[in-house]
């Protein structure tokens, strides 16, 4: 945490408010550490004594019935991650669907008086997750854009791609185990266990309760009724919102994407992301660029870059890569992780003049079936690198 602090302190003190565009950039960068900061902050709040906390202390307090606490101790174990996943497909920020997910048990917590009289506690759960969810995007009116220019980067010649400034990476270790429910043909598109960034990326385009319908519906596995008991409507509104939000989805989501489910990498893949990450350890650009297709997609929110195709992705990165380089950032240490469904690689970055190799980036790796090349990269700053089980520091 002292890390966290000592770099959010740093970072605070080289902001300047001119030009405008860095200064803008440089904030929404810090969104994300405010928000790891935050949550910090709110778990020392509730580990005080007195505090208001949903661990397994407060949970089994013996001034509670004994009964009541094992019913909600096991509702915590059982539908924790579940809940979170929901949350994270509503929202598309790991951070921030944590922090819900903790809001939810405690809201829960608070009424577990009336959890006896409660007929599906699942349900129960679901309907305080969802309804926070949906007050949080009340509160943030924020919508996907389109990434724009950067002033003196050549970003290629492809169309600008879709920029969602909030979008984190999710753990596929922490996917709930449960097995999916079933789902109607028409829902076919959106399987059960969609995490893929170009699905979320899609999804937060819709309107905040036609999102939520459309998960509830055919993600969560929720019928018709059970939706709409869930969002407080009607039965004939909440179809009408899943109808309008599957049609919006087959128009945002890529062509020809019919199987969202999470799969594992074949051999292929795996081979591929090894020589890639050796031949990032090695400095090798040349083998770098034969390892990503020619149209390749790379995005890094919440910062401004992009680029399409791999050579104006290559003419930006080079500088950066080679020893020889002034511009040379330094060596880098990277380890496989699963991110969304996708292979994922955590890059630690040892500057020159430095004898600590420090948590720098997580690339998610899009890697179409039977291809041999990477066809897109999401590079998402490091803070992430706890929730993937991983050290910032090597």
């Amino acid at each position: 945490m002292q890390e966290l602090i000592t770099d959010l302190g740093d970072r605070l003190r080289k902001l300047r408010p001119v030009p405008g565009d860095t200064f803008h950039t440089d904030v929404e960068a810090l969104s994300g550490p405010f928000t790891q900061l935050r949550r910090i902050a709110r778990q020392a709040r509730a580990d005080e004594p007195g505090g208001e906390s949903v661990t397994s202390e407060p949970v089994t307090n013996s001034s509670a019935a004994p009964s009541t606490d094992d019913v909600f101790a096991a509702l915590s174990e059982q539908y924790g991650r579940e809940l979170r996943v929901h949350c994270y497909r509503l929202l598309g920020s790991y951070d921030e669907a944590v922090d819900l997910t903790q809001e939810t048990f405690l809201r829960a917590w608070r009424a577990r008086d009336a959890l006896s009289g409660v007929a599906d506690p699942r349900a129960w759960l679901y309907k305080i997750s969802t309804w926070l969810c949906l007050d949080f995007l009340r509160e943030h009116d924020r919508r996907p854009t389109t990434y724009t220019p950067v002033p003196g980067v050549d970003s290629g010649v492809g169309p600008p791609p879709v920029r969602v400034t909030w979008l984190q990476p999710f753990p596929d270790d922490q996917l709930p185990d449960r097995t999916a429910p079933a789902h109607e043909p028409d829902a076919a598109a959106v399987a059960s266990e969609t995490l893929e960034l170009a699905f979320l990326t899609a999804v937060q385009r819709l309107p905040a309760r036609q999102r939520a319908a459309v998960i509830l519906r055919d993600v969560a596995g929720w019928s018709a009724q059970e939706t709409a008991d869930l969002l407080g409507s009607g039965t004939a509104s909440a179809n009408s919102a899943v109808q309008r939000g599957r049609a919006a989805l087959r128009q945002a989501l890529p062509g020809g994407r019919e199987d969202w489910s999470v799969r594992e990498p074949s051999a292929g893949e795996t081979a591929l992301v090894r020589r890639y990450m050796d031949a990032v350890a090695q400095c090798e650009i040349e083998a770098m660029v034969e390892l990503v297709r020619e149209d390749v997609v790379l995005t890094m929110p919440p910062n401004p870059f992009w680029f399409t195709g791999r050579e104006a992705l290559f003419t930006f990165l080079r500088p950066n890569l080679d020893p020889a380089s002034p511009k040379f950032a330094g060596h880098w240490r990277t380890v496989p992780v699963r991110a969304n469904g996708l292979t994922a690689v955590a890059g630690y970055l040892q500057r020159p003049g430095t004898s600590v190799y420090r948590a720098q980036i997580i690339d998610v790796l899009r890697i179409e079936a039977g291809e041999d090349r990477i066809a897109e990269i999401t590079t998402f700053e490091p803070h992430l690198f706890p929730a993937f089980g991983l050290p910032m520091t090597l």
